[in-house]
């Protein structure tokens, strides 16, 4: 390292106190980067000389272009020289078994450049003698220069795949307010014996560099989803809600659909909707018979001032395993156990939820759902606009609209959106409603227990505080390291 040192030392005096690149040095040139940014940076610690990296593109052959200047002819060429040699002409197989994928290769670039033609199965040559194999000539003019003055060559070069780019690391090199052509070791550290021959009085000593950092200590990092899934805790915690158990991702279609009152023939229960399981297929009925006779009633017949869907309501389609297509299942099983004991209650959950949709930048198979229901007497619609208010203005999320929907399961139901700063345009963050009296009474629940109910996803919001664009990004195999690792915690305070 020193050796070398001295040899750029005694570079930059010869060229008047700097070298504008140290790529087009000679004798710096052939020297890997990180070996020469080591010894620059020893020499800018002493102050001899100050530094600037210089990148520049670099094209590079691929192992196909390096074949081809050993063999010494671009396949094109290779072909028209085997289809020369045969008189009587040469058939693409047999060119084949000559040349091998060069061949098939060079066959069609050949057609391109018209030296070839075919008369039945055999390739009969345009040319009379070997063309002049300019490939051959632009790949050893990129192999010693790294690139071509022409752009179109380059560019033709790179769609067949013989070239590549990298990104090549020099040097500007200029003097330092200490440059001299000796190297003088500077002290780090007083030793006792410095002191006891004095010869630190007259010892030269590195300065410390106060500004510099020290190295970021190797540790994990949370998932930026999971940042934000705690900040929505700490909300719900705040508002005086109970968190529900909601690590079950496998339920019974029962669970799932049926005591929600979504028809045994909704969409959502179709295959291309809903992942069903093979093994185990069937679930067990459920302890409370008296439930599972209502739930069948009310789908088949009505029950509690409802009609029902007056259809033939089959067991085996509720016993059904499905991955949850929302939490609302966990919903339906707390407030079934409530009815044991009706109180006004507040309850959320966010966890994973399953459908078999199609992958694209905005849409997953597998994502999070953030739920919320609130039980309480003779409340309203209006409890519930009333509460969304409170609920999205501790996300700074001030502008609410709502807007009339439907659900099976809840009635009135309305779809919630906000207005998006950025956007400038309003955006859908949710939907919620008010429980049907079909789910809710046929639970045991009294009447005037209503019960309020909302959701939204956790990917948009966390999409929109990190500024990711396509879902994929954020989660699956796609997602960066980085990413993660480089983000802040989440503070809903600003939204949108």
């Amino acid at each position: 390292m020193s050796d070398l040192s001295s040899r750029i030392l005694k570079l930059v005096d010869s060229n008047n106190g700097v070298i504008q690149n140290t790529l087009k040095s000679p004798e710096l040139s052939g020297i890997d980067s990180n070996t020469l940014h080591s010894a620059l940076s020893s020499l800018w610690s002493k102050q001899m000389v100050n530094f600037s990296k210089l990148e520049q593109d670099h094209w590079v052959l691929t192992k196909e272009a390096e074949q081809y200047i050993e063999s010494g002819a671009s396949p094109e060429v290779q072909v028209v020289d085997q289809v020369l040699k045969a008189l009587e002409g040469l058939t693409i197989s047999q060119l084949k078994e000559k040349l091998g994928p060069a061949g098939i290769v060079g066959q069609g670039k050949a057609f391109k450049n018209k030296w070839l033609s075919k008369d039945g199965d055999k390739l009969i040559a345009q040319v009379k003698e070997l063309p002049t194999d300019t490939v051959l000539e632009e790949l050893k003019t990129i192999k010693e220069k790294g690139t071509l003055d022409d752009a179109k060559e380059l560019t033709e070069l790179k769609k067949r795949k013989l070239i590549s780019l990298v990104k090549v690391i020099g040097y500007k090199i200029e003097k330092g307010p200490k440059f001299a052509l000796e190297i003088i070791n500077l002290e780090t550290d007083i030793t006792s014996d410095m002191i006891l021959n004095q010869s630190w009085k007259t010892a030269q000593f590195k300065p410390y560099n106060f500004n510099s950092e020290g190295v970021f200590p190797q540790s994990g990092a949370l998932h930026p989803l999971n940042k934000v899934k705690e900040e929505f805790r700490q909300i719900f915690f705040s508002m005086g809600f109970t968190e529900m158990p909601s690590n079950q991702y496998v339920e019974s279609g029962f669970w799932n659909f049926d005591t929600l009152f979504v028809p045994q023939q909704h969409p959502a229960r179709d295959l291309q909707d809903t992942f069903y399981l093979k093994d185990p297929a069937r679930a067990k009925e459920p302890e409370d018979k008296e439930y599972w006779k209502n739930v069948k009633q009310v789908h088949q017949e009505g029950k509690y001032g409802s009609i029902g869907y007056r259809y033939p309501w089959s067991a085996d389609e509720s016993l059904r395993m499905v991955l949850r297509t929302h939490t609302t299942a966990i919903s339906s099983s707390m407030l079934h156990k409530l009815a044991e004991n009706p109180r006004p209650t507040r309850l959320f959950s966010i966890d994973r939820v399953f459908r078999n949709e199609a992958v694209d930048a905005t849409h997953l198979a597998e994502f999070h759902q953030v739920e919320g229901v609130i039980a309480g007497y003779d409340i309203t619609l209006g409890d519930l606009i009333g509460f969304m208010d409170d609920f999205f203005g501790k996300m700074g999320v001030d502008q609410l609209r709502f807007k009339a929907a439907y659900n099976p399961y809840t009635e009135p139901s309305l779809e919630i959106f906000a207005y998006h700063q950025g956007l400038k345009k309003w955006v859908e963050i949710g939907n919620s409603g008010m429980f049907r009296p079909e789910m809710l009474e046929t639970m045991g629940l009294p009447p005037n227990l209503r019960v309020l109910g909302w959701g939204l996803s956790l990917e948009r919001p966390t999409m929109i505080k990190y500024g990711v664009s396509n879902i994929r990004e954020l989660l699956g195999h796609k997602v960066s390291l980085d990413f993660i690792e480089s983000n802040p915690a989440a503070r809903l305070d600003e939204l949108l």
